[in-house]
């Protein structure tokens, strides 16, 4: 009988170092996100969070411009759920029978420009990226941040030309971080993760081109439970405290 029972006690320790974490033999299988590039952080810091309470998911993003996304899942890339910019180039994808259900915003984001530290240039509104000798990148019309840009210059009449147009809007922030651009429009978000690489100026023409971002899980995706797990979980307050303090504004 002794012996009996510490056998049932080892198999009770087992099983309570296992608590919160994978079931015994339980293989984690692969959730491919594609996601707009300026989701990086957020989604990057989300994912543990979200793999706690779905063991079975192994989350695998796929950054970039949000018009290449969605001609890789039109022409077939496997994936789970996308999650894009802009609503534009979700309607691509869902044009393309692509899409399982209906798209959900989750959150919206607006351009700022963003200049090296010290703002050598002295650009001060969205007019001084016209101004002769200034060199300045955007995102490419295509692309969500792009397509922003192309709204802005409509409504303020002001008519950038650029040095180079981006695919998506994390290259426009190296460039300028780098010092090879002198300013560059990019999303309030990614301004703030630059931190004091670079310096941020608010313009208000931005509020022109309010960028909303949808995601929605991708028509027989590999594991459909776990794509509709991860768009509920994207809605969830806890995750949308961490847009809100990205600064992403609400859907």
């Amino acid at each position: 009988m002794k012996r009996l029972m510490t056998v049932v006690l080892a198999a009770g320790l087992a099983v309570a170092g296992c608590g919160g974490g994978q079931p015994a033999g339980q293989q984690r299988v692969p959730v491919t996100v594609l996601a707009a590039a300026s989701l990086t952080d957020v989604f990057t810091r989300l994912k543990p969070q979200f793999e706690a309470t779905n063991l079975a998911a192994d989350l695998r993003f796929s950054f970039g411009g949000s018009s290449d996304l969605a001609q890789q899942i039109v022409n077939g890339a496997p994936a789970d759920v996308f999650a894009s910019a802009n609503e534009a180039q979700m309607k691509v994808v869902q044009g393309k029978g692509k899409v399982a259900g209906t798209p959900k915003p989750f959150v919206t984001n607006v351009l700022t420009i963003v200049v090296p530290p010290g703002n050598p240039k002295n650009i001060h509104s969205f007019a001084d990226l016209a101004k002769p000798g200034v060199t300045e990148v955007v995102c490419a019309p295509q692309v969500p941040c792009g397509a922003a840009t192309t709204k802005i210059e409509k409504a303020t009449n002001v008519k950038l030309s650029p040095a180079s147009e981006e695919q998506d809007v994390l290259s426009v922030l190296s460039k300028v971080e780098a010092g090879v651009a002198d300013a560059g429009l990019v999303y309030v978000t990614d301004a703030r993760t630059a931190g004091g690489k670079v310096q941020e100026i608010n313009f208000p023409e931005a509020s022109q081109a309010v960028n909303t971002y949808p995601i929605a899980a991708i028509k027989n995706a590999p594991h459909p439970q776990l794509a509709d797990a991860f768009v509920t979980f994207i809605h969830s307050p806890a995750a949308q405290q961490q847009f809100a303090t990205a600064g992403f504004g609400a859907a």
